[in-house]
């Protein structure tokens, strides 16, 4: 396979060599490619989580738990106005 690298992230690459970071491109671009690893998987553990707890509330209103909109419409207003009124 054939990787091509613009100029800045070459630069980049030999900066990360020269301070001794990696000691070649190949640790370098194995090192970014964990990281994107990594974040994809967090990425995916989010989505998880998020369809979870949307199920979840689906659940809950379909039990007829549900809150009105206005009230929490409300809540979020009431906790931006003490916020803010922290920060004066």
């Amino acid at each position: 396979m054939q990787i091509m690298l613009s100029i800045e992230q070459e630069q980049f690459i030999q900066t990360q060599i020269q301070r001794g970071i990696f000691a070649s491109p190949d640790q370098a671009i194995a090192a970014a490619l964990r990281l994107l690893e990594a974040q994809s998987q967090g990425h995916e553990q989010w989505v998880r989580e998020v369809k979870a707890k949307v199920d979840e509330a689906a659940a809950e209103l379909a039990r007829g738990e549900g809150i009105p909109l206005e009230t929490v419409v409300g809540q979020i207003e009431q906790k931006f106005r003490k916020a803010r009124e922290a920060q004066a």
